[in-house]
């Protein structure tokens, strides 16, 4: 009886994979629609059971598809997703095997290479990788060997759909974990993403590059560069991803180019201010526009993030004074053609947040930010570098005049 059965299944298997075999692009498509809704979710030994034993016929059918088709640019999403049900069953290593036998990890990379292929198609491509990789240190490394990183960085520079590239950083983050061999290639592949014209691309890397900073340890010698000159951003989700990056990076061993690029900031150079200057005077219209120059965008988040490093740690506003910062924030804020340059450098010398933000709802005498505890009633809001720093006092106050020191503390 059971023999019989038997029998029964082969046949239905044969005439199901005939069936495939003779089928045109509409057929086969009708097919993988039936085969995904009636074997989504199963496990390695029920899929084996649906094809009596012949699952790798069907698998090894669709691989050779995808492969025969991918670079045509028609619509492959439905292949992937079969081959994903393949993949990500449970108990199916075999499956996983038998596909990167054939060169399935080289060909989803291309996939993602190629621009007549849709954006959706490139999605489940990066579902397959990401099932991949998630299997074990050995795929990861595959992966990695493959040319993966540079495939997928690239990639997620270029992707118009926000969906898309969180899929990748997923993935890039799973590389990056358990992955010593390729660990610093997936790091300098994010780094390399920073001057990318995507700011969601951005904003993912800086906050993987995170992950990867703590996971590599050693930092790499060209990070300052890119994360200072990713300050000229005007998405300020982007610049608060470089700041928390740059908050980590202070304890490592970039700590001090890091502090001197942020000081330099404060005052951009000649050569970019004078080619704005030059241009003014022949085209008027530039007057609306000097607020988006990159320098003095830059110029506002160093000075914004100097105040979030200084009121973090007494160590880093010492360090800074040593740098004349003090110097360099009085001369952001004398820069007229940018008013939030002014406002923010104005703000990092203040004291707020740093021990007198005590609010309403704090309780009286608490610790704030590290520094001593906060009294019933602050004092007039004082500047920060000033009120901590005697010789900075005497600076400002001479610097500024007595008449606009006065206003200028109160």
């Amino acid at each position: 009886m059971s023999t019989i059965k038997e029998q029964a299944a082969i046949s239905r298997l044969l005439s199901f994979l005939q069936e495939w075999d003779n089928a045109g692009k509409s057929l086969r498509v009708h097919i993988l629609t039936r085969f995904i809704e009636s074997n989504e979710g199963k496990t390695g030994p029920e899929l084996e059971l649906e094809f009596s034993q012949g699952a790798s016929l069907f698998l090894i059918r669709l691989t050779t598809w995808l492969r025969i088709i991918y670079m045509t640019g028609l619509d492959l999403e439905k292949i992937l997703r079969s081959i994903g049900i393949f993949l990500s069953a449970v108990s199916s290593n075999r499956y996983l095997i038998e596909f990167l036998e054939i060169g399935g990890v080289l060909t989803l990379l291309e996939i993602l290479g190629l621009e007549k292929i849709k954006e959706e198609d490139k999605k489940q491509s990066i579902k397959l990788l990401q099932i991949i990789a998630n299997t074990g240190r050995k795929y990861k490394e595959l992966i990695c060997e493959s040319y993966g990183v540079r495939a997928i960085a690239e990639f997620l520079a270029k992707s118009k759909s926000e969906e898309t590239q969180e899929e990748v950083q997923v993935l890039l983050d799973t590389l990056v974990h358990g992955n010593p061999k390729y660990q610093n290639q997936v790091y300098k592949g994010l780094i390399a993403l920073l001057p990318c014209g995507s700011p969601k691309a951005q904003q993912l890397a800086l906050q993987t590059l995170r992950t990867a900073q703590s996971i590599v340890g050693a930092t790499h010698p060209s990070i300052v560069e890119h994360v200072l000159k990713i300050l000229t951003t005007v998405h300020l989700e982007v610049q608060y991803e470089a700041i928390e990056l740059i908050k980590d990076l202070i304890h490592y061993d970039v700590r001090l180019p890091l502090l001197q690029g942020l000081v330099a900031l404060l005052i951009p150079s000649a050569k970019d201010t004078s080619k704005l200057q030059a241009k003014i005077f022949t085209d008027s219209s530039l007057l609306q526009v000097t607020n988006q120059l990159p320098v003095f965008l830059q110029q506002a988040a160093a000075a914004k993030t100097i105040g979030i490093l200084a009121r973090s740690d007494f160590s880093l506003a010492e360090d800074l004074l040593r740098l004349r910062v003090v110097h360099c924030l009085l001369s952001a804020m004398g820069n007229t053609d940018h008013s939030n340059s002014q406002r923010l450098a104005s703000l990092t010398l203040e004291v707020r947040g740093l021990g007198w933000t005590c609010d309403m709802g704090r309780t009286q005498g608490s610790q704030v930010g590290g520094y001593p505890h906060c009294p019933a009633t602050p004092p007039s809001l004082p500047q920060y570098f000033v009120q901590m720093f005697s010789v900075v006092e005497e600076h400002v106050r001479k610097s500024m005049g007595e008449e606009l020191y006065q206003l200028f503390i109160s």
